[in-house]
């Protein structure tokens, strides 16, 4: 707050203490240079304001004076008995009102910041004529983008890329969480308009015709389990697998590392369709099951019901979770065993010569010295790994892209059992074209994901381990 405000200080002083010039650059932001004879960038900042400014009022005024309602007139198609043709009415078109007005926000706050720091710059010149420094002429200036302000330049494009590519669909998502935008509300032939905060009320409550809340408590839940199980399973994984063919009595070393590294090369979506085909309810497994008796284990045992005919491996709660589980373990060990063999290479020898001299055992040196040293090196990619698997698109959605709920409560607000959030989320838009429920709950994602972020991190890499490493 503290520098916002000596910003807006300097803006004030620049003001009242400018000269003739600097106040002119009220009006025309090129007069300040334009009075110091700095004619190239007086020109740029007279051109980049027309320019700024007929933009706003030619292109995003006409959008923003419509984001309060989102547009009032609706499309129609009249016939012309003239011309014996349809025609269509000026209608309004709220998702490019709610784009164009984000954009033309940005480009006003941009053109503000602009403005206030173009003011300052001319009160800077002023104070270096009056100290008799030499002002920099428009060459000097681009030889400084090239040395002392390179970092401007290298910055400028990827800073340009993140405001669109980023920040405004991010904007864009935020906003239409606090709309109408669904099924029936599909610009550019029906408008959509504001509902506040009814949206979100929606996927916290349940009631006889909404039952998000439902669906949202049981897919959070799920999400949750699944992003420890699959982070905590092929990270134990992984570095057991490296221990295994790092021992010194492992023989064949390349050969054991090589098997399972091709199974990084072949696309993770082939692996899983051909998973999802062969554990289906017709699938080979099932018949192999079914052939060699598992089938009827599993319905003396209990875990299937008599009239069960084949094992539901992906197509009902509970067996659906645990296959997703181990397939995920099957696609995902190799990657961390990787991680964890150039990790396991660089472990200190001298610690675990020490702990073999006074009597630790494998166990305990694996416990004590190795593991503890692994999370250290891996605590940031462990995190990113969790926020990973919370957004794990694939594996859940290519496994279970037939899965058919039986739960009215679950189907009624379009998710089901092994649904997460981003896969409900997918659903919801490209399915079933709710995006008012997906933005929420992508909202909500969010949420989650940042809180993890920043608990985890702190309590992983927090203290003085980075000394007890080195």
């Amino acid at each position: 707050m503290k520098k916002i405000g000596n910003y807006f200080k300097d803006f004030g002083q620049a003001i009242a203490h400018g000269d003739i010039w600097v106040k002119l650059s009220l009006i025309i932001m090129g007069a300040g240079y334009f009075g110091r004879k700095q004619f190239v960038r007086g020109i740029l900042m007279t051109v980049l304001q027309i320019g700024v400014l007929a933009s706003i009022f030619g292109v995003f005024a006409p959008y923003m004076s419509k984001l309060n309602t989102l547009g009032t007139v609706q499309r129609e198609e009249i016939f012309d008995i003239v011309t014996m043709k349809k025609t269509v009415n000026n209608y309004d078109n709220s998702l490019l009102i709610l784009l164009y007005g984000i954009i033309g926000i940005l480009v006003i706050i941009a053109f503000i910041a602009l403005y206030i720091g173009n003011i300052k710059a001319t009160y800077r010149l002023q104070k270096m004529q009056e100290n008799g420094e030499k002002l920099n002429t428009f060459v000097d200036d681009i030889v400084s983008f090239k040395n002392e302000r390179f970092h401007i330049t290298l910055l400028t494009l990827p800073s340009l890329g993140v405001i669109l590519i980023n920040i405004v669909p991010i904007l864009f998502m935020v906003c239409i969480a606090f709309t109408n935008y669904d099924e029936n509300h599909q610009p550019p032939t029906y408008l959509f308009t504001w509902v506040g905060i009814k949206n979100f009320v929606n996927l916290f409550t349940t009631s006889q015709t909404i039952t998000f809340g439902y669906a949202f408590v049981r897919v959070l839940i799920w999400t949750l389990i699944w992003a420890v199980l699959a982070t905590a399973t092929t990270f134990l994984g992984g570095i057991l697998l490296a221990q295994f063919i790092n021992h010194e009595d492992t023989k064949f070393k390349g050969m054991w590392r090589t098997l399972f590294v091709i199974t990084i090369g072949i696309p993770q979506f082939v692996t899983l369709l051909l998973i999802s085909k062969m554990f289906g309810d017709n699938g080979i497994v099932n018949t192999f099951c079914s052939n060699v008796g598992i089938l009827d284990f599993f319905k003396n045992i209990g875990l299937l019901n008599a009239a069960d005919s084949f094992i539901p491996f992906l197509s009902r709660p509970g067996w659906a979770h645990v296959t997703i589980i181990l397939v995920n373990i099957w696609v995902g060990i190799p990657y961390q065993m990787l991680v964890a063999t150039g990790i396991l290479m660089n472990i200190p020898s001298d610690q675990i010569e020490s702990a073999k001299i006074d009597g630790a055992n494998k166990f305990q040196i694996f416990w004590k010295i190795t593991m503890p040293y692994v999370l250290f090196i891996t605590g940031p990619s462990l995190i990113q790994s969790v926020i990973a698997n919370i957004n794990n698109f694939n594996v859940i959605y290519l496994l279970t892209y037939n899965y058919k709920t039986t739960n009215m409560a679950m189907a009624n607000s379009h998710a089901n059992e092994v649904d997460l959030l981003i896969t409900w989320l997918f659903r919801l838009t490209n399915e079933y074209s709710n995006f008012k429920m997906a933005s929420v709950i992508g909202i909500v994602t969010f949420v989650v994901c940042a809180a993890l972020s920043l608990l985890t991190f702190s309590r992983m890499i927090g203290g003085d381990k980075e000394g007890v490493y080195r």
